[in-house]
């Protein structure tokens, strides 16, 4: 699978509500499960999308993402105060050892996916710490985002996250889309 970034010009459709027919926010703050002091990263977060419904749950989010156009469009939509803005490779985060309890990723793990981007999310990661990856599945139609072949399915993503160190607590195949949830 070839690495690829989301089109700046179709940032607009990010914020398009008819996104959470494939991750509603109750489901995604159910299981990052926070209590509100808690640290997260959103890795790909583009437009700030899901960031925006995490901060209020969450003492401070470090929203990744590798294009510098998706944090200007974030900053003209209006970034929390507790979200800070890093532009950067998920292979490569700027970010301490340890310092997270919790990562997540929404729609963009086919994005990103490699055994370095997986072992830099072990490494933020405190002990413990809870990875939740919510994409498109391989097994869609296709239909709404990317192309099939540019997805992985359910057992793939499993097995890569377990190569590299996570043991796997939830494995949803769904409509389109699965949901992983790691430690």
């Amino acid at each position: 699978m070839g690495f690829h970034t989301y089109p700046v010009e179709r940032a607009p459709g990010l914020e398009e509500p008819s996104r959470y027919r494939y991750l509603s926010r109750e489901e995604l703050l159910s299981t990052l499960d926070l209590r509100g002091d808690e640290q997260v990263v959103d890795l790909g977060s583009g437009t700030g999308f899901y960031t925006d419904d995490v901060a209020p749950f969450a003492r401070r989010i470090h929203a990744v993402d590798l294009q510098a156009e998706m944090h200007e469009r974030y900053r003209e939509k209006g970034v929390p105060g507790n979200v800070t803005l890093v532009t950067a490779d998920v292979a490569a985060l700027p970010l301490p050892d340890g310092a997270f309890d919790a990562a997540m990723t929404t729609m963009t793990y086919h994005e990103f996916q490699s055994p370095d981007a997986l072992a830099e999310v072990r490494r933020v990661l405190r002990s413990g710490g809870r990875f939740v990856v919510a994409d498109w599945s391989a097994a869609g139609t296709g239909e709404d985002g990317p192309p099939t072949d540019e997805r992985y399915d359910l057992a793939t993503a499993r097995d890569q996250l377990r190569t590299a160190g996570f043991s796997i607590e939830r494995a949803d195949e769904r409509p389109e889309t699965f949901l992983l949830v790691a430690r």
